[in-house]
């Protein structure tokens, strides 16, 4: 009885004698339902600035390299001032190689140590590894561009424990009136670390350039030592708005869903829950005895179990797949921009290649045209979704965007010989272009990073999220290794249209992989689980102080 008293006065599950299974279950649901019809607040705008504030610098870091490519090609290119195919293929494929390794990695261990615990570690990953960059030497036994690469995977297993960790803890946290908005305002960010991911890198690129003008334009050509400063400056920026948001990441609260489910403890579930909603930050009691209920557990056996049955084995494979889909032009756009710009000689600079001028030129106008893409397309995009997600739905978004884009890339393909000639046509197909930026993030872009933090278990979440993140950085991965293969087959840039062709298709492939995925909206997280919710306790808890 003094176990029993002792419970009581810690708040626990018991008032007089040993609780039902019936009563801790209905406790369980009580407290979701207090999460998902909790009214917006002051928290939940925490959690997605803080979250934000990552996928910023991920899209900064990733896609800064579009433009620092060409940068890295004057002062280390030793071959018309560029860099070879493969050294361009090895800066830029680093990072989603890393991604792909981290998407993995810290989905699974945030199923099994906690999203708190691991929320931050990330990014004093991506924070180093960015640093590391922009103070990578040359020496007679060390290539500056074997060192760029490393760092760059390393940066990249950062950036990609960030996909699953801020989908998950802004998926648990959030009402679910509201999850799809909150989650894309939190993957929008991404749109502006290109200007947000060219964006910012192209507006930063430009500020820097027009600084380093004088500079470039008394240098002697190729403009080595003003250049060199440049790309070390616009990619070195990309750890200031990570340094600001660690303190924020180290110091939010572990979501209920996880300690209730995957802790099992219910009773420091429902006073977090409490005090999230009323203070915005969760105090355990040291001194309360932890009291872990039966419920299902996450094993492998369970696993098998769970993603056995093909109602909950088709989510994932149309998640993933999805992904991997989408993340083939998204990524092979997204990285070539530059190059692709170039090979329709969009603002093609006035002076001679052998100049101080064209450098400079050349660099700003590669630096706009990155900007003129995000804005025109790549922001819009995003905040249209944000307006229509959990009104129109996650599925109806998807398919209308893999639909669009199908037929944006088979004009862009098989037009492409007639887009190109003229500048009036080459204007066009910059707008083709930039339609197809918005429709990726008023589409696929934006729901395959929202449904899989939706669409699993608890004890699953941030794996499942993990697994269908990483099939998509599988796809950017293939997608940078055949761009740079295939792209000048036939002479410079001569296999574009032909790429463009192969984007259509995997669009068209993903209309099918969309059907296999359930909608979402205005749905519980549990509810979407495919799991019966009564009876999920299994048996009541035994106390351990």
């Amino acid at each position: 009885m003094a176990s029993n008293h002792e419970q009581s006065s810690h708040g626990s599950y018991h008032e007089k004698g040993q609780v039902t299974v019936a009563v801790l279950d209905e406790r369980r649901r009580a407290a979701l339902a207090e999460i998902d019809n909790a009214p917006f607040s002051w928290f939940h705008v925490k959690v997605c600035l803080v979250a934000s504030v990552g996928f910023f610098t991920d899209a900064y870091d990733i896609f800064a390299i579009n433009i620092a490519s060409i940068m890295l090609g004057y002062v280390y290119g030793h071959t018309n001032n560029q860099l070879s195919s493969n050294q361009s293929l090895g800066v830029k494929v680093a990072t989603p190689v890393g991604n792909l390794v981290g998407q993995v990695l810290f989905g699974w261990l945030a199923d099994i140590f906690g999203r708190k615990r691991m929320y931050g570690i990330e990014l004093m990953i991506m924070i180093i590894a960015t640093f590391g960059q922009a103070l990578a030497g040359e020496a007679p036994a060390v290539n500056i561009l074997g060192v760029i690469i490393v760092w760059r995977f390393i940066m990249g297993v950062g950036i990609g424990g960030d996909y699953p960790l801020s989908a998950i803890i802004s998926s648990e946290f959030a009402a679910t009136r509201s999850r799809g908005r909150l989650m894309t305002a939190v993957f929008a960010a991404q749109g502006w670390g290109q200007f947000v991911p060219n964006v910012a890198a192209a507006l930063v690129g430009i500020i820097i350039v027009e600084a380093y003008k004088n500079s470039i334009l008394s240098a002697p050509f190729p403009c080595v030592v003003p250049v060199d400063h440049i790309w070390r400056l616009l990619i070195g920026l990309g750890c200031v708005p990570g340094v600001i948001a660690l303190y924020f990441r180290l110091t939010i609260p572990e979501t209920p869903r996880f300690t209730m489910d995957i802790e099992r403890n219910i009773a420091q579930a429902t006073t977090d829950i409490d005090n999230v909603l009323t203070t915005g930050k969760s105090v355990p009691d040291e001194d309360a005895p932890v009291q872990r209920v039966k419920a299902p557990k996450a094993t492998r056996a369970d696993f098998r179990a769970y993603f056995g049955q093909w109602k909950n084995l088709k989510v994932l494979i149309g998640t993933a797949y999805s992904w991997f889909a989408l993340d083939i032009a998204f990524y092979g756009l997204g990285l070539n921009s530059s190059i692709i710009l170039t090979a329709i000689n969009f603002g093609a600079p006035t002076g001679a290649k052998t100049t101080s001028l064209y450098v400079y030129e050349n660099l700003y106008n590669i630096c706009v045209g990155n900007l003129i893409l995000s804005i025109a397309g790549l922001i819009p995009g995003y905040w249209v979704s944000f307006l229509f997600i959990d009104s129109w739905g996650r599925k109806p978004i998807q398919l209308m965007g893999f639909s669009v884009l199908t037929i944006l890339f088979i004009i862009m393909g098989f037009a492409y010989d007639a887009l190109e000639k003229t500048a009036s046509s080459r204007r066009a197909f910059v707008f083709l272009y930039c339609l197809t930026n918005f429709f990726q993030n008023f589409g696929p872009n934006t729901t395959t990073f929202v449904i899989p933090g939706e669409a699993f278990p608890t004890r699953y979440r941030s794996t499942a999220h993990g697994i269908s993140a990483a099939s998509g950085k599988l796809g950017a991965v293939i997608a940078q290794v055949g761009f740079a293969q295939l792209v000048n087959i036939g002479g410079t840039g001569k296999f574009i249209n032909h790429i463009m062709e192969i984007f259509a298709f995997f669009m068209l492939t993903g209309i099918f992989s969309t059907l296999l995925i359930p909608e979402t909206k205005q749905r519980s997280l549990e509810d979407i689980s495919n799991e019966k919710q009564e009876g999920y306790i299994q048996g009541a808890p035994g106390a351990a102080s």
